[in-house]
């Protein structure tokens, strides 16, 4: 009988917030509607709850995406980032 030992390495995951999110945006436009889904990982400041962080998250969709502005949040999902 012949036994193979394998051995996997692997290289550490760069540095991510301790918490992973996603959010689905509807946008009106002219033609009707169209939503968006963005994720990230973000990490909260001591004391902060999630309603903070659901305003952190959205504010800076907004501010990075202009064009979102007046969107409505359709899904939004915070779960800690680890397996």
């Amino acid at each position: 009988m012949d036994t193979q030992t394998h051995q996997q390495t692997s290289t550490p995951a760069p540095a991510q917030g301790t918490h992973h999110w996603v959010m689905t945006l509807e946008v009106p436009n002219g033609s009707g509607k169209a939503m968006t889904t963005s994720n990230g990982t973000f990490t909260p400041a001591p004391g902060y709850t999630r309603a903070n962080a659901f305003t952190d998250i959205y504010d800076g969709l907004i501010q990075r995406n202009p064009q979102l502005r007046g969107s409505n949040v359709v899904f939004f999902s915070i779960e800690p980032n680890a397996l």
